[in-house]
């Protein structure tokens, strides 16, 4: 009896998940679907969850993956407005956005045709934003000066109102990932950085010469005026060392005798400092006044 029981219950659970398999279909969280009856769009789900549905053929369903993705063109040149050449790589990152209008314009839903479409979409959006803006908006040793938030503002507006009419995707984000110069940009720069490397070198000589000499004539004006003043100063120790021999040559001249004598003692003084051996006549002028004093001594009482 038991055994009876188990066949047609069995055969219950397998019947109710053939109907949940054809009737019932799931919507994960990274995808999106297009629900599509005898070949004629019904509608789009961007919910996640459970959804009913009619077998086929009545209605087919197309899943489709809607995580973000990332895509990079390649290192290509623009020209900006004041005709300088760049050569500058953009990232987009996109997603579906209206799975009708993506599916109908990418039948097999292949992201590399769909990022092949938008290549061309978002070289042509570059170019026309760039050639807005200066060479010196987007390199320029003055952080305060560089505009690239702007022009990257700029070009995900343009981007995501033709991908979302066009392609029924949507563009989240644009971004410049690399800015740099032609090789033939890059010669002229270096020789134009030489040449204002040097016109400094050469202003800051002149600058640097001017300086020393005026340096110098301020030296030179200083010395002339120390030596000025110098001159001036041994001008008057001078006379007055002049002034001061003239009293004593004065009173030398009442004196003969008193200065001769002074003369030949400050010699004796100066010849005998040393420990000196003199072999001379007693005679000879100033030690003979030697002899006149041991004579005074003789002679005193």
């Amino acid at each position: 009896m038991k055994k009876n029981l188990v066949t047609p219950i069995a055969g219950a659970l397998l019947a109710c998940i053939f109907l949940v398999i054809l009737f019932l279909f799931q919507v994960r969280q990274t995808e999106v679907a297009v629900v599509t009856t005898f070949g004629q769009f019904t509608k789009s789900i961007l919910e996640p969850g459970l959804n009913f549905r009619w077998p086929w053929p009545v209605q087919k369903i197309y899943k489709l993956d809607n995580r973000l993705r990332n895509f990079e063109r390649k290192f290509e040149q623009t020209t900006t407005s004041d005709g300088r050449n760049l050569l500058v790589t953009v990232f987009i990152a996109w997603k579906i956005k209206n799975p009708h209008e993506f599916l109908q314009r990418f039948p097999q839903a292949d992201p590399t045709i769909v990022e092949q479409t938008l290549e061309s979409l978002v070289r042509d959006t570059k170019n026309g934003v760039l050639g807005r803006y200066a060479f010196g908006d987007l390199i320029s040793t003055n952080r305060d000066k560089v505009r690239i938030p702007e022009v990257e503002a700029e070009m995900l507006t343009a981007i995501r109102g033709k991908a979302e009419q066009n392609y029924g995707v949507t563009v989240e984000m644009v971004g410049i990932k690399r800015v740099g110069l032609p090789e033939s940009i890059t010669t002229k720069v270096f020789d134009r950085m030489i040449a204002e490397r040097s016109r400094l070198i050469r202003q800051y000589q002149s600058e640097g010469e001017a300086e020393a000499k005026r340096i110098r004539a301020d030296a030179d004006r200083e010395k002339q005026k120390v030596l000025a003043e110098a001159q001036a100063e041994a001008t008057k120790i001078q006379g007055a060392a002049e002034a001061e021999a003239a009293k004593h040559y004065a009173v030398f001249e009442k004196e003969p005798e008193l200065a001769k004598f002074l003369f030949d003692m400050k010699a004796l003084k100066q010849a005998t400092e040393k420990r000196t051996t003199l072999i001379l006549d007693t005679k000879t002028p100033p030690f003979n006044r030697l002899r006149e004093i041991d004579t005074a001594a003789k002679v005193r009482p």
